[in-house]
């Protein structure tokens, strides 16, 4: 069964015939085949109906109409004149329109020296073949035949480049239905495309669906200057949403929905790509939450790389309460509690004496929303407009470490309209195989997977997808001096090795410990920031070239190549504190995109099971 994008089930917009025809592709080609209904090419915004891709047969692209045959007045290379309800009008030729856009995709394709021959004698031509053709799926070829002469055909749709209505049947034969799409192609030749080509192909055609690239379309319609070469536009290693995330977040649909994904498994890729869609799609402006200071500087940074900062506004929860309470000329209440608790009661008892006013977003979306009490999400839902009632909440319970949060609640309560619009991600791509066992195996005892009904929050294990990699280290010293040394060692030799500071990242258990890194970073004349203050979190910049030292707890959200998770001998053997410690070095851990290595100066149970699994 063909992968189709957006899922069939979530589509509402198709006419019958495409549905049918959708329908067909979906039950007669294998699972190897990609197919893409209704996505937008280039800045021109061109829509071809269905874009299928098979690794061994090439990239087709078709137009699908839904016409009758006695509709049908007029037909010429360039337009077609046709009968609807509203009166006679001229259309397209939708093979005309099939080729446009095959041959926008094609030329776009083209700089990408990853995907063009090296042979002299085709030298610049993709490595892979394309074609283009036209579905008719309420016209028999039999009609058709009667209705144009072959002649006529081959001027205009040549049949070999049609489908028809009795191609399409639910009896039709899957190869003959198969053979029908690949004569649609001038030339078959070629090997088979391997998964990073594939990967290349989708990052060129769906700027959406980038990892780390900014997403300000470089599929344009514009002249390429002759002097510009193809590597300057296209990136050697390309990273990409994979079929099951981008099939989730093209899939996702109106409303409320939850979206439970363990750590890595690609939960704030679909939400920058919810917000790139609704930007495009709602007037109001988006709104993204989180409760993390320094995710909510990530997030910003990852908005600005997809070019909509102007339309949507990310804050942390509590920045966000403040700014509200300015805004709407709010006094905070009175009382001798911390001021971030009473930022927030001022603004539910102001929302609830209409001083601060509901609907103000189009969208509200929640990273992390494990960390939310019940009281916040219910203030948030009120804040989004009926008309388009739109909500994303991503979480991760493994990762909740706030004792009053955790998502304890039925989401219901919160105003959270969920059942049956929740989706579970298992799979973990951000760690190797040898991070992911090392910090599950260490927390297993404290993240037992259960089961829970929609409506309340389940806890699961991860299951990994990642590739291997080194095996996690861990190194016990005699002094925090001694383990700040170390630390400053591994830093230089991965520099020296070609590791940019900022793809890596020191994570400590405590502030003292922290500060005593930064110091011998310093002095040695490393780059380095580490994020204390809330000032220090709010300016965080990913894309500086500097190490960053930061808490596990602000680390939460993020993700770096390397990891030096420091300075465990402080944390204590109370037995009431062992889950809370031992989720936050799980958190810490997972940041680990390729390398982790864990230290300390004094020995507790935390570092004689690490050292256990080190040495195993």
């Amino acid at each position: 069964m063909a992968t189709i994008i957006p899922a069939l089930t979530t589509i509402s917009r198709m006419t019958r015939g495409e549905r049918r025809f959708g329908r067909r592709l979906e039950s007669l080609l294998e699972e190897d085949y990609l197919v893409w209904y209704d996505i937008p090419l280039g800045r021109q915004r061109r829509y071809p109906d269905f874009i299928i891709l098979h690794p061994s047969r090439g990239l087709l692209f078709l137009e699908v109409k839904d016409w009758k045959i006695e509709t049908i007045r007029s037909i010429t290379p360039e337009s077609v004149e046709i009968d609807t309800q509203e009166g006679r009008k001229t259309d397209s030729n939708p093979l005309a329109q099939a080729r446009q856009c095959a041959f926008a995709a094609i030329d776009q394709l083209k700089r990408d020296p990853q995907l063009t021959q090296t042979d002299e004698r085709y030298l610049g031509k993709l490595c892979f073949p394309y074609g283009h053709g036209v579905v008719f799926p309420n016209i028999t070829r039999r009609q058709w035949n009667r209705a144009v002469s072959e002649a006529e055909q081959e001027a205009l749709l040549p049949a070999h480049r049609l489908i028809c209505k009795d191609d399409m049947l639910t009896t039709t034969d899957p190869e003959a239905f198969q053979q029908r799409l690949w004569d649609m192609f001038d030339y078959q030749f070629g090997g088979q495309l391997s998964v990073p080509q594939i990967d290349r192909i989708r990052w060129q055609l769906f700027p959406e669906v980038r990892i780390d690239a900014p997403t300000s379309d470089l599929f344009d319609d514009d002249e390429v200057e002759e002097d510009t070469q193809a590597s300057d536009l296209v990136p050697d290693i390309v990273r990409v949403m994979d079929i099951h995330q981008e099939q989730l977040a093209r899939s996702m649909g109106d409303g409320h929905r939850v979206i439970h994904g363990v750590a890595g498994s690609g939960k704030t890729l679909i939400l920058g790509y919810r917000c790139l869609h609704l930007a495009q799609a709602i007037c109001k402006p988006i709104l993204v939450l989180c409760f993390n200071i320094t995710l909510a500087a990530r997030l910003r940074c990852f908005i600005a790389e997809k070019g909509i900062t102007e339309k949507v506004k990310v804050h942390h929860f509590h920045e966000w309460c403040g700014l509200q309470l300015k805004t709407y000329h709010v006094d905070l209440l009175p009382g001798t509690r911390p001021i971030w608790e009473r930022q927030v009661e001022s603004v539910i008892q102001a929302v609830d004496q209409s001083r601060i006013p509901r609907a103000q977003y189009g969208a509200v979306m929640i990273d992390e929303g494990h960390d939310f009490e019940q009281a916040w999400l219910q203030l948030v839902v009120q804040m989004i407009d009926p008309d388009t009632n739109s909500l994303l909440l991503l979480y991760d319970d493994a990762q909740s470490i706030y004792q009053k949060s955790s998502l304890k609640f039925p989401l219901s309560s919160a105003g959270v309209q969920a059942r049956g619009r929740t989706t579970i991600l298992k799979l973990n791509y951000r760690n190797t195989r040898e991070i992911l066992t090392f910090a599950y195996d260490f927390a297993q005892d404290f993240l037992k997977a259960q089961d829970a009904d929609d409506d309340h929050i389940p806890l699961i294990a991860p299951e990994v997808a990642g590739v291997s990699g080194p095996k996690p280290a861990f190194r016990h010293f005699s002094s925090a001096h001694d383990e700040a040394r170390y630390l400053l060692h591994c830093i230089q030799t991965w520099r020296d090795q070609g590791s940019s500071l900022n793809s890596i990242a020191v994570v400590y258990t405590g502030n003292a410990h922290g500060l005593l890194v930064h110091d011998t970073l310093r002095e040695a004349g490393i780059p380095s920031r580490c994020l204390q203050q809330s000032a220090e979190k709010r300016s965080y910049d990913p894309q500086a070239d500097e190490v960053v030292l930061l808490s596990r707890q602000s680390s939460k959200g993020l993700e770096f190549d390397t990891v030096l998770l420091c300075g465990l001998g402080a944390l204590s053997n109370d037995e009431e504190k062992l889950a809370q410690e031992a989720r936050l070095l799980y958190v810490g851990m997972t940041r680990a995109r390729r390398r982790l290595l864990v230290t300390s100066c004094k020995a507790n149970w935390y570092t004689q099971r690490l050292a256990a699994l080190a040495s195993a």
